[in-house]
């Protein structure tokens, strides 16, 4: 790393470090609270698949993609299937970047890098687009509960072959669900890396904005970190993620194991 760039990144974080408690955040908060309801999210794609996430919480996962080069990564709820494709195609920049610094090519089905989805209901037409994907020789999708007992022990026998994972839990958006999704699952990401949790922002948001969800204010995903951080010092809340997007549906939800 040069100079200027250690330089660049200096004046990135003094910028971020500015932002807590100033206008630029409340500004960003009203913007959540007027985009929820018209389903701002549902406007995006990645490479063909709808991927119902905000474009900054996509950008942020790139960059923790880059930073960590995960081998595997896990998530918990697939929909269209566009976050999947997005995480497969991040993984295959990074064997695509591998192979041209030790110039050997790495084709898809001889790399190990995978992403695993996990949803309790598959749709037909979704499962058919995924798997006519060009990104789907990276991909492996299991359907269940996501805590349903046999669901983890597959989940778990499939991680046990890999050393660098990334957990991302984007499902049952209830208190108890995602507690019980962090209790299977969170311990399999590796130090260094990160559990992201979406869709903690519910608890910032009035509750007649989700008249029709089991969840709301007081029961939801942040919630479910704030109670399960509680009892895993292994874990801590990288506000430094949150502050520098100012718009994401994960504050408090970007979880850096440490130890």
């Amino acid at each position: 790393m040069t100079s200027k760039h250690i330089e660049f990144l200096e004046e990135c974080q003094s910028r971020v470090s500015s932002y807590p408690d100033s206008e630029i955040m409340r500004a960003a908060a009203e913007f959540m609270r007027a985009s929820t309801q018209p389903k701002y999210s549902y406007n995006f794609s990645w490479m063909g698949r709808p991927i119902i996430q905000y474009p900054q919480d996509m950008v942020a996962m790139q960059e923790l993609i880059w930073q960590i080069k995960p081998d595997l990564i896990i998530e918990t709820g697939i929909a269209h299937g566009g976050s999947l494709i997005f995480s497969a195609a991040m993984l295959a920049l990074l064997d695509m970047t591998e192979a041209i610094d030790g110039g050997v090519s790495i084709s898809p089905k001889e790399s190990r890098r995978k992403v695993l989805g996990i949803d309790i209901d598959i749709r037909a037409h979704n499962r058919t687009a995924i798997e006519a994907h060009p990104m789907a020789s990276r991909i492996q999708m299991i359907q269940g509960s996501s805590i349903a007992p046999d669901i983890i022990e597959q989940v778990k026998q499939v991680a046990a072959g890999y050393q660098r994972i990334l957990v991302c839990l984007d499902s049952n958006h209830t208190h108890e669900h995602v507690l019980a999704e962090l209790q299977a699952y969170a311990s399999l990401t590796s130090i260094g890396s990160y559990c992201v949790v979406f869709d903690t922002v519910v608890e910032d948001m009035p509750a007649e904005m989700f008249p029709d969800r089991p969840w709301g204010p007081g029961n939801n995903p942040k919630t479910a970190v704030w109670e399960y951080l509680k009892t895993h010092p292994e874990f801590e809340i990288d506000k430094s993620i949150q502050h520098k997007l100012l718009i994401t549906v994960a504050p408090d939800g970007y979880l850096k194991r440490v130890s």
